[in-house]
């Protein structure tokens, strides 16, 4: 019984170990996203998390102005990719990100992280 109790213990952890892996550390994607950053902030009551909304626009007009569109939220960990972020509301920019399949506390409100930011001319 013991052996048995062992060995259940042994594969469970392990179980519980790769769930934890695939769900909050694997990356399912990656890629990059290019729109007008509208909204960057560090916000949160227990652990302050930098997020951002970058309107992904799909058809302009003649004034460059985004006539059909839609939001992508993301979350930044990295604090130096944060400062660069903060200087760029109100332009065209291009963020390299990697989706989880889960959100951590600390490290943001959005399955989406972006490590890297690229001002678009």
């Amino acid at each position: 019984m013991r052996k048995f109790l062992g060995i259940f213990t042994v594969v469970l952890v392990l179980a519980l170990s790769g769930f934890i892996y695939y769900k909050y550390y694997f990356t399912f994607s990656e890629g990059y996203r290019s729109g007008l950053l509208q909204k960057f902030s560090h916000k949160g009551n227990l652990f302050k998390t930098y997020e951002g909304e970058i309107i992904l626009s799909s058809i302009r007009s003649n004034n460059n102005v985004a006539l059909a569109s839609e939001k992508f939220l993301f979350s930044v960990a990295d604090k130096n990719v944060a400062a660069q972020m903060e200087l760029q509301q109100g332009r065209m920019v291009t963020v390299h990100y990697h989706e989880k399949k889960g959100t951590l506390p600390w490290r943001g409100d959005s399955e989406y992280i972006v490590d890297s930011v690229k001002l678009e001319q």
